[in-house]
């Protein structure tokens, strides 16, 4: 067989491999592409946007403010907080709303290694979540966690700590947050 037909017959037997190729390839970019916009579009996922913004956070007993920088993140499909508490302390708090289960998640993490997850749902102007972690003893914490818009310039979040299952509360944080402009 001559080198020509040869090369010719590679060509055509390579052909359809390289374009299958290519269609795989782009499939996830196509599904990505038609994906976008889907929380931006979905009303349960917008919901906790009233919190989106830079906040001064103030709370009983603290000397002087917090901050927190509320954003949306993954074609606004996360929102972040970032905080930073005071004498040292800050952390990272991750929301978003599943649209497998129907349900909101969180995430808070902290630089004194503390992490909690926790599950909730949103309204129109508030949020409640809860989760369990581990108390100093071992022994199961039920926390709760709610963010409250209070008006287009002022929010709460409050964390509560439950040693009995739910039945009684202790308040841990209860912050006033107030837009920066």
């Amino acid at each position: 067989m001559n080198q020509s037909l040869w090369i010719c017959r590679l060509r055509i037997s390579v052909l359809p491999l390289v374009l299958g190729m290519c269609v795989c390839l782009s499939a996830p970019l196509a599904r990505s592409a038609t994906g976008a916009g889907v929380c931006s579009a979905s009303p349960e996922a917008r919901r906790l946007d009233f919190w989106v913004g830079n906040w001064t956070v103030t709370y009983p007993g603290m000397p002087g403010s917090a901050n927190s920088q509320v954003q949306l993140s993954l074609d606004k499909c996360l929102i972040t907080e970032s905080w930073g508490g005071g004498n040292g302390h800050s952390g990272e708090n991750f929301f978003a709303y599943s649209a497998d289960d129907k349900k909101w998640h969180g995430l808070f993490a902290d630089n004194e290694g503390r992490v909690h997850v926790f599950e909730g749902q949103v309204t129109a102007g508030a949020a409640d979540f809860t989760g369990t972690s581990r108390g100093e003893d071992g022994r199961t914490v039920l926390n709760r966690i709610k963010v409250t818009r209070k008006t287009a310039t002022e929010c709460e979040q409050s964390w509560e700590k439950s040693n009995d299952n739910g039945a009684t509360w202790t308040m841990v944080f209860q912050g006033e947050y107030a837009r920066r402009p």
